[in-house]
């Protein structure tokens, strides 16, 4: 097989992925776009290193070492951001990634006006005395 067809497959698998990071907004579906884009880099270090291999008459398969240590970083890459994903629905209740967004802001510490979530607090009445807040 000639290296310009895993070449081709590695670049639209990893055109995709790059899409559904860009273009998606649930979590879970950014993680897997993740994914395939390093399954394409796996598969770009397989078929490399097939080719070269055949090419030089060595038997080191380096990229096919590369490639399970890339599997195995995926692994744990997956498992710690399904359990931050799970952690974030849990308080929050939603998964998309716009709507945490505000969570990341934050609000200005110096801002008197705002409480510790960041909303704005009302201003009092006319004729009552502003409370101090600690």
């Amino acid at each position: 097989m000639h290296l310009a067809y895993p070449a081709v497959l590695a670049a639209l698998l990893f055109c995709t992925g790059l899409y559904g990071v860009l273009a998606r907004r649930n979590a879970i579906l950014v993680l897997m776009s993740v994914e395939l884009m390093l399954n394409a880099v796996n598969l770009n270090l397989v078929a490399f290193d097939a080719w070269l291999s055949r090419a030089a008459e060595d038997t080191l398969h380096s990229g096919q070492a590369l490639a399970l240590f890339t599997i195995a970083v995926a692994a744990a890459e997956i498992g710690i951001g399904l359990a931050i994903v799970l952690a974030v629905y849990r308080n929050r209740g939603t998964s998309d990634i716009d709507r945490l967004r505000d969570t990341a802001e934050g609000h200005d510490p110096d801002d008197p006006d705002s409480d510790a979530t960041g909303r704005t607090l009302p201003a009092p009445a006319a004729g009552e005395k502003a409370e101090a807040t600690a």
